[in-house]
């Protein structure tokens, strides 16, 4: 004779004591990691995104001739990368957010000195400041020149290394004597234990009147 289907389930041992809250556990940990790997994909991409349309808009308002927030000191070219930014004055997390930003007491383009510019390792900034190699030229454009530097060392130090950022970054607190560039992120990629540092020295000044240097492409 066929049992119904009432009278199998009721032969059926209950579950185990806990089985219903270890399932609810098993669900809200599911769930944490879901939020957690949206906030990541969010810190990853989203910022990156959200900087690199701050830059297009501060790029237009540039080559426009309009005032550009933020103060900009000009923008770097990086060739080697195929990367150009607008530098706003500053290095808080605000300015930061928007693009490279230009250590407020370290030097503007050209000067003897030096000038020192910070980004944040994402996609759409120093993601790939590793790359450069020594020799590589690195371009600083403002309203009236382009001022040429190029690479001559890439090293990883501390976060506590602050002297990398000095007037005279070999010797802190001496008259500086050369005209540097230092760039400054994150490292290693999707951390922040370590600075990277990518410094350049100025080779050649030009008028914008002279036209776009040969280190650009697109000339």
């Amino acid at each position: 004779m066929t049992r119904s289907a009432e009278m199998v389930a009721a032969d059926r041992p209950p579950p185990p004591a806990g089985h219903g809250a270890a399932f609810a556990f098993g669900e809200l940990l599911l769930t944490f990691g879901l939020v957690v790997l949206l906030f990541a994909a969010y810190e990853f991409i989203g910022k990156a995104w959200e900087a690199e349309r701050a830059q297009a808009d501060l790029g237009r308002r540039w080559e426009r001739g309009l005032p550009v927030p933020g103060d900009p000191i000009g923008r770097l070219h990086i060739p080697r990368l195929g990367k150009r930014w607008i530098v706003a004055e500053g290095v808080s997390r605000r300015a930061l957010a928007k693009g490279p930003g230009h250590y407020p007491r370290s030097e503007n383009p050209g000067e003897v000195g030096n000038v020192a510019i910070a980004g944040h390792r994402m996609p759409s900034v120093f993601w790939n400041l590793d790359r450069l190699r020594r020799g590589d030229p690195v371009v600083l454009e403002t309203r009236r020149a382009w001022f040429v530097y190029r690479a001559t060392l890439s090293k990883v130090v501390p976060p506590t290394r602050v002297q990398v950022v000095a007037h005279n970054p070999d010797a802190p607190g001496a008259k500086p004597t050369r005209r540097l560039l230092t760039l400054t992120t994150c490292n290693p990629k999707f951390d922040n234990y370590q600075r990277l540092i990518v410094r350049a020295e100025l080779v050649r000044a030009q008028a914008k009147s002279a036209g776009r240097p040969p280190e650009l492409p697109g000339r």
